[in-house]
């Protein structure tokens, strides 16, 4: 199975030639062209993510604004609904109070999400979890904090259900940062079993991956795609394809092949 972490860029006039409106189609050809069976979007306001729904035949989505509803930016989740089938799916915060809309802690600029969703594979019934995030780009405490809040749902899930996860997002943190190290049971405190780093497949380093609409390959991702150990990844990439003559996000979108057992 295909899994991909894309953060979209919010639609922000500054960026001329990049401005949304001109993007659309870039951005859905790099999903289209990679054909993930879910995508896990940042910044994508509402109003973008259904400019690409024309586009993404055969794809849904859930997800809501961090400030709850449609405000502002959404963590969704794309999924080709005619290889998978949703059983639910959910949104919490990432501070103290997870389950207030809204809410942020530890000087967090923004109230910061996570965005869930359980699905079966309609092929073998096979089931698996999604959680997708935007790590705070302000405070390192919100950083190292909203991870730890993340991780927690993600045992507790584990504990009653079972089920195996993935976990996507822009972390804001390159490889060496806690929030990572955290996450690949590399710190004192691991907050549950070790997520398998995707990263971890790939020969070499995987350079950039935010490059401010400029492309390029030297420096260190911050877009990251995560998994319980009953994955095994194949392959990962940074798909730094320029899509309609030009790229479709100011971040570059990362591939992984996964297999479960």
């Amino acid at each position: 199975m295909t899994v991909m972490t894309f953060n979209l860029r919010y639609p922000e006039t500054k960026d001329g030639a990049n401005y949304w409106p001109h993007r659309i189609g870039r951005a859905a050809a790099a999903i289209l062209e990679n054909r993930p069976l879910v995508v896990g979007t940042q910044e994508g306001y509402h109003s973008m993510l259904t400019d690409l729904e024309p586009f993404l035949d055969g794809y849904a989505w859930v997800g809501e604004g961090r400030f709850g509803g449609r405000e502002n930016e959404h963590n969704a989740v794309f999924y080709d609904t005619r290889e998978l089938e949703l059983v639910r799916h959910g949104q919490f915060w990432l501070s103290e109070t997870p389950d207030t809309a809204a809410s942020k802690s530890w000087e967090s600029m923004f109230p910061r999400i996570c965005t869930w969703a359980s699905f079966v594979r309609r092929e073998d019934g096979a089931a698996f979890y999604v959680y997708n995030t935007h790590l705070d780009h302000y405070s390192q405490a919100a950083r190292d904090g909203g991870v730890r809040v993340i991780r927690e749902r993600m045992r507790v899930q584990r504990e009653s259900d079972g089920i195996p996860a993935v976990l996507l997002g822009d972390f804001n943190s390159v490889p060496g940062d806690w929030p990572i190290r955290f996450l690949r049971g590399e710190t004192e405190d691991e907050g549950g079993r070790a997520l398998i780093d995707a990263y971890s497949a790939m020969e070499g380093s995987p350079g950039l991956t935010a490059h401010g609409f400029r492309g390029g390959e030297a420096g260190e991702p911050i877009d990251y795609v995560f998994a319980t150990p009953e994955f095994r990844v194949e392959s990962v990439r940074v798909d730094r394809t320029e899509y309609g003559g030009g790229l479709p996000s100011d971040h570059y979108p990362i591939v992984a092949a996964l297999s479960l057992g």
